[in-house]
């Protein structure tokens, strides 16, 4: 009798233990739903400088959802040029189910993309839903089709060169305002310092961070030497760098290096930047405008009013020609010596 009430509570035991175990391996489990699928409210957009804060397109998808436990799930908009099939896309995490960029961001976004001012880019977007790298979801692809225009902005370079005045000072330009700023100038002898600011004012002024940066902290900026010095301003990365003069070339029939060889321009000695000339032979022909040798900016059309894009500059009679440029204006004058 002993021995079998022994064999029972032993049994029961088993049970029991058998019971924690199977409990103690129970899992909770999250459930994340796909990414939905993302509608814009329009795919042909018109970007027009002038309308710049308003939305250029709204973008919409319903946020997922989670049942079980709760995880922290993130909703990311991905653009990129269409064929680039997102190698390296624009990220833009979002809380809420829409989005609405501005005309303005939206030709920034294109442009730093690699789309080109005045032609005709697509841009994919697609929405990337998940809670870690491998549990990742994607809604379809929608094309967004425009034309992103030429949006120029500029920073000022107050310095010893020219008396540390913002208002008076040398400027360098960012012809698609993609943070990137570069020009020339002209520094002078024992007079190399200098500092970067965003307006005509000494308000929130850049100096030197050490090593190429920059910061708002940072003591005052320094060229090498003297002379007259192609200068660019990287905003994004807080960046500076020196180089030698070489932004704008004139290119075409009429010039020394025709059609596939840009000749270079140089940039004045009075020290204004975006300046430049050049006195060299040209044969009848025609010619353009273009900057960093490459189609991307380049201007032509009436000297008096050049247009980015314009049409080729007629060479009616070959000589000796001194060619000035002045980009802040978009003009230029050709003078037969």
């Amino acid at each position: 009798m002993k021995s079998k009430l022994f064999k029972s509570l032993a049994l029961g035991l088993m049970a029991l233990s058998l019971w924690s175990c199977k409990k103690d391996e129970t899992q909770t489990v999250s459930n994340v739903a796909p990414a939905g699928t993302l509608t814009a409210s329009s795919t042909n957009l018109n970007l027009v400088q002038s309308n710049g804060t308003q939305a250029a397109v709204t973008l919409s998808f319903p946020l997922s959802t989670v049942t079980g436990y709760v995880i922290p799930v993130t909703s990311t908009l991905q653009f990129d040029l269409k064929g680039k099939n997102f190698s390296a896309p624009t990220e833009i995490v979002l809380t809420k189910g829409s989005y609405a960029p501005t005309i303005s961001q939206f030709n920034n976004m294109i442009l730093a993309l690699g789309g080109t001012v005045g032609k005709p880019a697509q841009v994919e977007v697609r929405l990337k839903s998940g809670a870690a790298v491998n549990d990742l979801t994607y809604s379809n692809v929608v094309t967004l089709s425009a034309t992103p225009y030429l949006a120029s902005a500029w920073i000022y370079l107050p310095g010893a060169y020219q008396g540390w005045e913002p208002t008076t000072a040398d400027s360098l330009v960012s012809l698609s305002s993609n943070g990137i700023y570069t020009g020339m100038i002209a520094f002078t002898t024992g007079n190399l310092a200098f500092k970067i600011t965003p307006g005509k004012k000494w308000d929130g002024a850049f100096g030197d961070a050490g090593s190429g940066n920059i910061s708002t902290t940072g003591g005052d900026l320094k060229a090498a030497e003297a002379g007259v010095k192609q200068v660019t301003v990287d905003l994004n990365k807080n960046t500076i760098a020196f180089g030698t003069p070489n932004e704008w070339s004139i290119i075409g029939d009429a010039t020394p290096g025709g059609w596939t060889t840009d000749t270079d321009m140089k940039v004045t000695n009075d020290g204004k930047a975006n300046f430049y000339t050049i006195k060299t032979n040209l044969t009848v022909g025609a010619l353009k405008f273009r900057f960093q040798h490459d189609w991307a900016v380049n201007l032509g059309g009436a000297l008096a009013s050049l247009t980015t894009g314009g049409d080729n500059i007629a060479i009616t009679a070959a000589g000796t020609y001194t060619i000035t440029l002045d980009v802040a204006a978009k003009k230029a004058t050709l003078i037969k010596n």
